[in-house]
């Protein structure tokens, strides 16, 4: 089951644009930098004013330029889409019919929008690398701490942050499941789901609101970055996944609750 939902959702068109614009931002921007020579250091978005001198960083750049915004709007679109898009085609009785339990399609349902989520954040990395390969030269990594990695080590690296901005997502995810169980309009559910994403780092951003910080699950959205340092700080991403997990942990709860018991009309 698992496979068959996966090969639904990437040969959706709607799913293959989304992915090549998360690869187009990083590109985008590294050409942006190539053209204009990027900001001086210190300045704009970290790792940015490193890519003219190691077309590497333009893979973590694109991270943290689309961790803000694009990619939890592309996790709210999918998430949101999960249970009451299929409702709202009118399949649901249809994969209700078939041998395998309401936990199971949910459980499938969630393990989808779950790898989506990783394969969104390798899609920004990749269409960083590439582009900064192609523009910028390649060499060792300078970390964060002043000390120097070879490339082969910065570049896993740059792929594991992907993995961890993808874990970092599945707080969101599981919202949007749950918010998708509630209703059989999927585009209600996926602007409810951005409107949280929205709120929360809008909330997080609020110094009045500093008791709640470490309650949001996107006050820890950017602690990949400490992957780049050496050693690695661990603290802030250990954190952030125990955030994640606590969110998955409620609204899947909440969605499994809804969900096998909630009338199926369509």
């Amino acid at each position: 089951m698992l496979s068959a939902e996966l090969a639904t959702l990437f040969r959706r068109m709607r799913v293959k644009a989304l992915l090549g614009v998360l690869a187009a931002i990083p590109a985008g921007l590294a050409v942006a930098v190539y053209f204009s020579g990027g900001p001086s250091s210190g300045r704009g978005p970290t790792f940015l004013d490193q890519v003219s001198h190691n077309g590497m960083f333009a893979a973590l750049a694109g991270l943290t330029v689309t961790i803000p915004f694009f990619l939890p709007l592309v996790v709210a679109v999918v998430s949101g889409d999960a249970i009451a898009g299929e409702a709202n085609l009118g399949t649901m009785r249809y994969l209700l019919t078939r041998p395998s339990g309401r936990t199971r399609l949910l459980a499938t349902k969630a393990a989808t929008v779950a790898i989506f989520c990783l394969a969104a954040c390798v899609a920004v990395a990749l269409g960083g690398l590439i582009a900064g390969v192609i523009l910028f030269p390649i060499g060792k990594v300078v970390t964060l701490s002043g000390t120097t990695l070879p490339l082969w080590k910065g570049i896993f690296r740059t792929f594991l942050a992907a993995g961890v901005v993808g874990a970092s997502l599945l707080g969101l995810a599981s919202i949007g499941l749950f918010v998708s169980t509630l209703t059989d309009a999927p585009v209600g559910a996926m602007a409810a789901t951005a409107g949280f994403a929205v709120l929360s780092a809008v909330l997080d951003n609020v110094p009045q609101t500093h008791a709640l910080h470490p309650w949001l699950f996107t006050h820890h959205w950017l602690a990949f970055g400490d992957l780049l340092r050496s050693p690695v700080h661990w603290t802030n991403i250990v954190a952030d996944l125990r955030l994640q997990a606590g969110y998955i942990a409620v609204f899947a709860t909440a969605a499994w609750a809804r969900f096998s018991t909630k009338d199926v009309l369509a």
